[in-house]
């Protein structure tokens, strides 16, 4: 044997460089990191705050196909005025103090001057949804609503709870249509005073 022929036992291997750290090297790549991780934190705390705040109008919408699944069905024409008033008594509204306390100043200044005093209850019903009457639905209806709703709504509301089973029976498909169609319309688009 040639004693110049290296042989494999002599072989060595070769020492790998260390490796790069992914890790930020300087102080503002770690301050950007904290920023970024704080904004991921507030908006999916923000989206999660809105997803059950809007729990109602997704329950609201899910019945709303039930009943329109089963259109002509009386009871599910009936339905559609409750559905709405449970839907504006459920929206969330959040009040300022200041406003709440004025409010409290100013109806005490008025009950002095009036004979008799405000009662409770009437002072009770005035943000309540459920005691509106006619124009004052409407108007609260469209008050709350980002899109037109038709002029005689609150109407058609009152005549699907209101008006003789003969009366339901005889409104045309296409309208009952509509009126589920502008029902969802108001639930989807409503907007909420919070």
């Amino acid at each position: 044997m040639n004693p110049n022929v290296p042989s494999i036992e002599q072989l060595k291997e070769l020492a790998l460089p260390v490796p790069v750290s992914y890790a930020p090297q300087t102080w503002g790549w770690w301050a950007l990191l904290g920023l970024l991780m704080t904004v991921v934190v507030l908006v999916s705390a923000r989206r999660y705050w809105q997803w059950r705040r809007d729990r109602y109008r997704r329950e609201a919408l899910v019945r709303l196909g039930e009943l329109q699944q089963r259109s002509n069905d009386l009871s599910a024409l009936r339905e559609l005025p409750e559905l709405l008033k449970r839907v504006a008594i459920s929206m969330p509204a959040t009040p300022t103090v200041g406003a709440s306390l004025l409010a409290m100043r100013a109806s005490r200044s008025n009950s002095i001057s009036t004979d008799t005093p405000p009662s409770r209850a009437s002072s009770l019903l005035q943000g309540n949804p459920a005691a509106l009457g006619k124009e004052q639905w409407q108007a609260f209806l469209q008050r709350h609503c980002k899109q037109p709703l038709p002029a005689d709504f609150s109407q058609q509301l009152a005549l699907l709870a209101y008006a003789p089973d003969a009366a339901l029976r005889a409104l045309p498909n296409d309208q009952r249509q509509q009126l589920f169609v502008t029902c969802k319309t108001w639930v989807e688009h409503h907007h909420v005073a919070a």
